[in-house]
């Protein structure tokens, strides 16, 4: 648990439009915590307007809101939260997929090395991670993670420390892919407890056709899995194509704020849900439309 400012997004596909700042505490359940559906004890707020809630149980949500009656709730997600069970190996991993979707990925394979030598190299010692930094933030300012949701690789000293204590305590793995000796895919893996966490995953935008971060994604899991070390890797908060893709599992959550109750913070709250739900409309319109993905495509130029 932590308790700082949270930028509070209002975000249409892949572009943040704008935030919004409260002190809130954050409250992040773990996977163990989401597979014993365990509920955690939230501190006392204090100065705090409230709490950010990432990954509760899903089947236990009615009752933290029923703890906190009093608050405004608002910014609900409801989503599966996948992993990939570790405890098999990695041959039986791969048997998972599709003979269909190991054809895809041996595909995707021989069309990179279309474009020149593919080379997976893994950093996990401080020396090898300044490495890792030093090709590894000039790709992520590329990606429009970083460009449009203010989410790519952590920049300046204080992430640079964490990384390096991480790094000295054998608690990171971090990866890049090269393509002809340029890097085009990196995957940074913080460790706690056995289980390895997906921080983050970009590529560059221009190779987005070739895939990279899949092609990256299943050279490292090949690595890891014969560390023979972890329990679960943890795709934590939020769904997606490539999660689906590489999980073996996913457990039932959802995320939230709880804000006090208090004339800014109910304004906020509805002027939020009123957004999203505007937005799932319009993407529910697009779907049916068949113009989803180049509304995809636009948002992210």
């Amino acid at each position: 648990m932590s308790s700082g400012i949270v930028h509070i997004k209002f975000v249409i596909g892949s572009r943040q439009l704008f935030t919004v700042q409260r002190p809130l505490i954050t409250v992040s359940f773990t996977l163990d915590h989401l597979l014993a559906q365990e509920l955690l004890a939230f501190p006392e707020e204090g100065e705090a307007q409230g709490y950010r809630v990432l990954s509760a149980p899903l089947a236990r949500y009615r009752e933290v809101l029923s703890c906190y009656s009093d608050h405004i709730t608002g910014g609900r997600q409801f989503y599966r939260r996948f992993f990939i069970d570790m405890s098999c190996g990695f041959n039986v991993y791969m048997d998972h997929f599709s003979a269909k979707t190991r054809s895809v990925l041996r595909r995707k394979r021989r069309k990179l090395s279309e474009y020149g030598k593919v080379e997976v190299l893994e950093y996990r010692t401080p020396v090898e991670l300044e490495k890792f930094i030093e090709y590894a933030i000039p790709l992520s300012r590329k990606t429009y993670q970083a460009r449009l949701l203010n989410s790519g690789l952590p920049e300046g000293q204080e992430a640079h420390a964490y990384m390096m204590n991480l790094a000295k305590e054998d608690r990171v793995r971090a990866f890049l892919l090269f393509i002809a000796g340029e890097p085009v895919s990196y995957l940074y893996l913080p460790i706690e407890n056995e289980i390895l966490y997906y921080a983050y995953l970009g590529y560059d935008p221009a190779l987005a056709h070739l895939s990279p971060g899949t092609m990256l994604q299943i050279e490292a899991l090949e690595r890891l899995f014969y560390e023979n070390r972890y329990r679960y890797f943890d795709f934590t908060e939020g769904e997606g194509a490539h999660k689906a893709l590489f999980g073996t599992g996913s457990v039932e959550a959802c995320s939230f704020f709880l804000l006090k109750p208090n004339f800014r913070n109910r304004i906020l709250m509805r002027s939020l849900t009123a957004f999203d739900e505007t937005i799932s409309v319009i993407h529910w319109l697009a779907e049916k439309s068949n113009i989803y993905a180049r509304l995809r495509k636009l948002l992210r130029k």
